[in-house]
Order: C-alpha cells, then structure tokens, then sequence
C-alpha cells in the first residue's frame, strides 16, 4: 500500500515538473522574435493616444505577426478578448443548432444572421489587431475589414429587433422603411469608420471620432427602435426583456470606453499592456453580444405566434437578401476607399 501511494506522489511530481517546463520549452521551441518598440518608433498612424510602449515592429514576416498571438504587446489583449468571444460564439451557435431549425424554419434565419454577423465582426476584429501593425496598407485593409464586420453587426442587430421583439403597431407603420433604412445606416456606418480611419493623421482625433462614432450611434438608435417600447412596458413575466436591458447597458458601456481613452489618459504609462479602455470596449461589446443573443433567442421561441401574424411567409427571405446587399455594399465601399488608400501611399513613395 505504500509502494502504491509513494508510486503516486512520484507521478504527480513528475507531472508538475513537466508542466512547470511548458513555458520554457515553447520558449525554445519558437523562433527568435523581435522585442516591442516604443511609439517614437513607429510611424504615427500606429500610435494610440496615451499608449507610449508595447508596439511590434514594422515589415516583419507574416509567421511574426501570427506568432505575436503569444507575444505580450500592446494588442495581445485586444485581440484574446475577441479570439475568445468568437470561440464562444461558436458554442453558442452548437448549442442553438440544437434547439432551432436553421434550414427548414425560415422565420429562424433572422436570428441567424444575427450569430453569423456576431462571428464576423469579432473574427475581423481578431485580424485587425493582430495583422493590421505588418504596414500601413495592412494596417487599412484590415481596419476597413473590421468596419465591415460592425456594419453588418449593425444589420444583424436590426433584422432581429424588427423580426422578433416589434410591436404590433410599430410593425405596421415602419414595414417596408424599416429595415431597407437599417441597410443604408450600416453602408454609412462603414463608409464613416473607413473615412474617419483614412483622415485620422491629417486630420484632429475628434474628426475622426465623429466620422465613427456619429453614423454609428445613429444606426444603433434605429436598430433598437423596436426594443425602447418593450423596455418601457418591462414586466417581470418577459425574461426576454431583461436580456434587451443588459444588451442596452452594455452598449452605453462600452461607447463610453470607446469614445473617451479615460484609462490611458488619467493612468499615462500603466496602460501599455493591459487596462486600455479599447480593451475594456471589446469586453463589454461582447457581454452585449451575447445578451443580445440569447434575449433574440427567447423572443424566437416565446413570440412566435406574433410574428408569424406580422410578418409575411417571404419576409425572412428578403432580410437575407438585404443582409447580402449590405455586405457587397460595404465591400464596395472598402475598395473604393483602399483605392484612395493607395493612391496616397503611391504619392508617398513618389516623394521619397
């Protein structure tokens, strides 16, 4: 018997031996990486306002930037917080296919398009800050992805509002505006993110935040319209409703942290790493999302009988369609100004 619990002990020191390794094998495993650099050393539409240290450098191989995943620097944060929302997206979406007939239900593909929009912007929003420090044409292409990933968020937010958590009366006065406007506001959205990201390093930092953050909020207010009444008239019996809350508040939120740096800005040089508020945004966006998610979810299942009043057997069809249209709408727009892009990066060049 004491043979057995000595044979034991020894395996569970061996095995801690082996993980307290781990660290120092990948170490050895993994090639050489360059150290950060400071913002003094990175052309200036790299920097971020009151990040001063934690910047990889410039024209390095694509195996870096991948590789920079495991690296601390001042994105790793930015990007692990949204890798890890996608991947429980992804569990969500598992756990949905199992209780919602995506193929054969039509009224179910709003909520579709909803997790599949959600999966987009998180996963660009992943590419942005982990590819987007290789150059300054990376560093567009893949910043005007990440507006493309918001904007149809943005669609996927309204199709769900306006399919499952409408009213009776608001349905009959915004049917056939309502969700062609919600298409525009999310093309405008992204044309102003990419313009406001364009003119960021000719033009004031407020121009750019009200290029962003004006077509934004106004798509936001729309996409929700259908959901201020219900949380007006918020009764206890409506668990969906409390979800729709929780999906307001931390939308307010995380605005807020996307609007005003206070983190950096009051805590200069502590916010390098970790604690900038762009972190914090992409926290409180994700605990949006999927509040926003499940409270859609419920509305599914608990209003079916209302919505299969209101809307028509073709309506989920043409939301698809539209949410199509959005998407090569914003692609449009993201060649078109990638083209403005390069013709300025040319003249550059040409300067030189």
């Amino acid at each position: 018997m004491a043979t057995m619990v000595m044979e034991s002990i020894g395996r569970v020191f061996i095995s801690r031996q082996q993980i307290r390794q781990v660290p120092r094998l990948l170490t050895e495993a993994a090639p050489s990486m360059p150290g950060t650099v400071t913002d003094s050393e990175v052309p200036a539409y790299f920097r971020e306002r009151y990040v001063s240290m934690g910047y990889r450098p410039l024209d390095q191989s694509w195996r870096y930037y991948f590789l920079s995943l495991f690296q601390r620097h001042n994105e790793t944060l930015n990007v692990w917080t949204h890798l890890l929302a996608f991947l429980l997206l992804l569990v969500k979406l598992r756990q949905l296919t199992d209780a919602v007939d995506f193929v054969n239900d039509r009224h179910s593909w709003p909520l579709l398009i909803l997790v599949l929009s959600s999966l987009t912007y998180s996963g660009f929003s992943v590419l942005a800050h982990l590819l987007g420090g290789k150059s300054e044409m990376c560093h567009y292409l893949f910043y005007f992805l990440d507006y493309v990933g918001v904007a149809q968020y943005q669609y996927g937010s309204a199709v769900v509002h306006f399919y499952y958590a409408v009213d009776e009366t608001m349905h009959r006065s915004m049917q056939g505006l309502f969700m062609p406007t919600a298409t525009i506001l999310s093309c405008l959205s992204c044309l102003g993110c990419c313009y406001g990201k364009y003119c960021n390093h000719t033009q004031p930092c407020w121009v750019r935040k009200v290029c962003q953050v004006v077509p934004s909020a106004l798509a936001y207010m729309w996409d929700n319209s259908p959901v201020a009444k219900r949380l007006l008239l918020w009764s206890n019996d409506d668990l969906a409703v409390a979800y729709h809350f929780g999906q307001v508040a931390f939308f307010l939120s995380c605005s807020f942290f996307f609007t005003f740096p206070l983190l950096e800005r009051y805590l200069p040089g502590r916010c390098d790493f970790v604690g900038q508020s762009h972190q914090v945004f992409h926290v409180l966006l994700s605990c949006c999302t999927f509040c926003q998610i499940h409270a859609s979810y419920l509305d599914y299942v608990h209003r079916r009988q209302l919505y299969l009043r209101l809307h028509e057997s073709g309506d989920a069809a043409l939301f698809v369609g539209l949410y199509v249209f959005t998407l090569v709408g914003c692609a449009l727009i993201t060649a078109f100004m990638l083209r403005k892009v390069k013709h300025v990066l040319d003249f550059k060049v040409k300067l030189k």
